[in-house]
């Protein structure tokens, strides 16, 4: 099991950089094609809406050029993605724009993918092609797991130190099984179970020791933090993190999305909200 395809979000944002970097050193670790993707942000419903048939002059003239610049700006994040590549030891990587918004590109694209990499939203820097709940919508839309890495700090490196939120549930176990490629690679992976007893009887007569089991027979060395909390487990998560200085996370994605509502738990909403280290995400 590994990484074979990494689709990463190409964009103007101040800390695209960082999150390609970091994506990059993944994709060498697991001798993994590359790909960066950028989008215009017009949805790619407006084509079958007929809005851009060249033969209603007005209306077509004034989205071409609409669009016309937000390709520039696509394109002017691609050339800082390939200016990347140039210099990273990245082996396979190709560039590629998508007419269409950001969340629905990226979901798409992502289903042929093993990893997708972005960046989280910052609402001090709005984006006028990226919605604010581009994140959550990818992934759970995408069908994949998503890296998200905070906007602020820095993370040149990560996956020695992890911990995984684990609860026995559906979201977790997909994220556990797709962050084993990294979760081998790491040093230690601490598997923290909150509050178990109000899972019943899902975590067995000790909680987190099947999973343990799981992991260490794919070679993962691991070690479970049994807790209860009494605040939130999304800051309970977070507080540990930074106790036994973890450098990524993963966990469920626990949420709902029709159309552009997107009906997230409560811990996924904090973790989104206020990561303070890369969070490996599957719905």
């Amino acid at each position: 099991m590994s990484y074979k395809t990494i689709i990463v979000h190409a964009d103007k944002c101040r800390h695209a950089k960082q999150y390609i970097d970091l994506a990059a050193s993944i994709a060498v670790q697991e001798n993994a094609h590359l790909v960066g993707v950028a989008t215009t942000g017009v949805s790619r419903y407006i084509y079958q809406s007929g809005m851009m048939d060249p033969m209603v002059p007005p209306a077509s003239n004034h989205l071409a050029h609409h669009l016309e610049a937000l390709r520039q700006r696509a394109r002017h994040a691609l050339d800082d993605f390939e200016t990347q590549m140039q210099n990273a030891d990245v082996r396979s990587w190709e560039s590629a724009m998508i007419d269409d918004e950001a969340g629905a590109g990226l979901a798409l694209r992502g289903r042929y993918s093993d990893l997708l990499v972005l960046g989280q939203a910052n609402p001090d820097e709005p984006s006028p092609v990226v919605l604010p709940d581009f994140p959550e919508y990818v992934v759970l839309n995408a069908g994949r797991p998503v890296l998200v890495v905070p906007h602020a700090g820095r993370f040149e490196g990560i996956g020695k130190r992890v911990l995984v939120a684990w609860d026995a549930g559906v979201s977790a176990t997909r994220a556990v099984v797709n962050a084993i490629p990294m979760l081998r690679r790491a040093d230690i992976v601490e598997v923290a179970v909150f509050n178990a007893e109000e899972r019943g009887d899902a975590h067995g007569d000790v909680p987190g020791a099947d999973i343990a089991l799981y992991l260490a027979r794919h070679g993962v060395k691991v070690n479970v933090i049994r807790q209860k909390t009494r605040i939130d487990v999304g800051n309970s998560l977070l507080s540990l993190a930074a106790d036994l200085g973890s450098d990524m996370l993963v966990t469920g994605c626990y949420g709902h999305s029709r159309f552009r509502e997107i009906m997230l738990g409560g811990v996924t909403r904090t973790l989104l909200e206020s990561m303070t280290l890369p969070v490996l995400m599957s719905a």
